[in-house]
């Protein structure tokens, strides 16, 4: 894959929503941390020993138990990219935030798909994660064990007998796993029980953050949950665990959906409605606003209220919408308030359908 190719379209593989329970489940990623042997973690590294994990990164491609999971793999390194180019691999939730500091020595690999994508020399030397449509985390983890499995015929990673796999933060030794889903969450926040669920889930041993991890916000009503404990369980106790907490979450937000819609059904048909309408006809529409349409356009195609509407298009909206997507649609740079109107211009033309 070429570094053109990784920015060429806002489609990535998860968006389908053709996965399980994907009317509240949007995605499912499970990511592993690894680090080589004999080799200080990234924060402690010079520029040629960065060069050396990338180099020997670029060799495992190359084994064939990789490439009978991941495929045709490509290397991109970041310095290679613009800056609009970087930021369109994290508004598709590809890599995190923190790969765009210090980009020089970072280099990220993808399959064809964007299924499979590995972050190399962020916080530790190789970050692994498969991401995929609906709940479909016990998938996600069988896929990225066999990527970890293919790598390690060539790379030896940091191992301890008594701690597990060694990271740069201790809070990820054990395991090396975090696992999370996208959850759309309206009912929940509409019946006002959002803050006492997501309450109970923080006492489980998980995490909840905004739409791209770890200190940023929720918006549109979508949520991250994730894994907090890596060390005294195995992956699969791990990933069980978050997939019976996402069940229950999951019955609670249909529950209340459900209640909703018996009890005000004009209203929440009004407020789904009056979204689709704002979209289609808007001339100016601010990020913010624009992920609160689709969360409430969003919640009308779950309730089937609306029709004809793919939800894989609300998941391409969220990215295209973002400002270095419509500086890379546009080719050129635009001030605040012509991004809004832009916006705007985009969502009427997608939702000609």
């Amino acid at each position: 894959m070429s570094s053109k190719d990784a920015v060429s379209c806002a489609h990535s593989r998860w968006m389908e929503s053709d996965g399980p329970e994907s009317d509240v489940v949007v995605s499912s990623r499970v990511r592993v941390a690894r680090n080589l042997t004999g080799i200080p973690f990234p924060h402690m590294l010079g520029p040629e020993k960065t060069k050396e994990v990338v180099n020997a990164v670029r060799l495992a491609l190359n084994n064939e138990q990789f490439k009978a999971v991941a495929g045709e793999s490509g290397l991109i390194h970041l310095s290679e990219l613009s800056p609009v180019d970087r930021q369109i691999l994290v508004d598709k939730h590809l890599i995190s935030p923190d790969m765009l500091n210090d980009f020089q020595n970072k280099a990220v690999v993808m399959s064809q798909d964007e299924t499979i994508v590995i972050m190399i020399n962020e916080e530790d030397h190789l970050r692994m994660q498969c991401l995929l449509s609906g709940l479909q985390l016990t998938k996600a983890w069988e896929i990225i064990n066999q990527v970890d499995d293919g790598l390690e015929q060539t790379i030896d990673f940091a191992f301890s007998e008594k701690l597990g796999y060694l990271t740069s933060c201790p809070t990820n030794v054990g395991t090396g796993l975090r696992a999370s889903v996208m959850l759309h969450l309206p009912g929940l926040k509409l019946t006002r029980q959002l803050g006492g669920v997501l309450g109970a889930t923080g006492k489980l041993g998980l995490t909840i953050r905004g739409l791209y991890g770890e200190g940023t916000e929720a918006v549109g009503d979508l949520f991250q949950i994730s894994n907090q404990i890596t060390l005294g369980q195995s992956e699969e106790e791990i990933i069980d665990n978050l997939i019976s907490v996402s069940k229950q979450i999951m019955s609670q937000e249909q529950a209340a959906r459900q209640v909703l819609y018996n009890n005000r059904r004009e209203v929440i048909e009004d407020r789904v409605f009056r979204a689709y309408g704002i979209l289609k006809h808007a001339r100016i529409l601010s990020s913010e606003e624009a992920m609160r349409l689709f969360s409430d356009l969003r919640l009308g195609l779950g309730l089937k209220a609306v029709t004809g509407i793919p939800a894989k298009l609300l998941n391409e909206l969220m990215v295209k919408i973002r400002p270095a997507f419509m500086v890379k649609i546009a080719g050129r740079e635009m001030s605040a308030y012509e991004r809004d109107s832009f916006r705007a211009g985009l969502i009427r033309k997608e939702l000609e359908i």
